[in-house]
């Protein structure tokens, strides 16, 4: 919780490439599906139009049971420093809302990008626990593909 009581996850993660290519693993569809959700889950579909006002659509599949989705509208696409999007589940829990994603992205000039990752307001607890859990499988994912090139 945030000192003015609103619910942010906030993440600082260094990944082991240069800004740009972080870039475009969290904004390419192909590249965005190999490292995307909790682990277990695989995502068949990623429908993206990268642009302010642009649209995204993300099919996530779990181990078991049917498939759902997420999506919403990018807000700011500042290539390699920052991205910005709503995030919404469709069909969502009735604790769901709306937040926002903002991920900024700082080179180091060595090779390495210290990528910090911001989303809230959540309407509970609960549903930022289960957020953080996402990110921190999702991420670490995607620290290993980069860590393989």
């Amino acid at each position: 919780m945030t000192q003015d009581g609103s619910l942010r996850l906030r993440m600082v993660r260094v990944l082991p490439a240069a800004p740009g290519v972080v870039f475009e693993a969290l904004t390419e569809p192909g590249e965005l599906a190999k490292w995307w959700g909790p682990d277990g889950f695989v995502i068949p579909r990623v429908v993206s139009d990268l642009r302010p006002g642009g649209v995204y659509r993300i099919e996530m599949q779990p181990p078991e049971g049917a498939s759902f989705f997420l999506a919403g509208e990018f807000l700011e696409v500042d290539p390699p420093a920052l991205l910005a999007y709503t995030f919404r589940w469709e069909d969502p829990d009735p604790d769901d809302r709306e937040t926002t994603v903002s991920l900024e992205l700082h080179g180091d000039g060595v090779g390495s990008t210290r990528l910090v990752f911001v989303q809230g307001d959540f309407a509970t607890e609960g549903r930022l626990a289960l957020h953080d859990e996402g990110w921190t499988q999702g991420f670490d994912k995607l620290e290993g593909l980069l860590r393989r090139r």
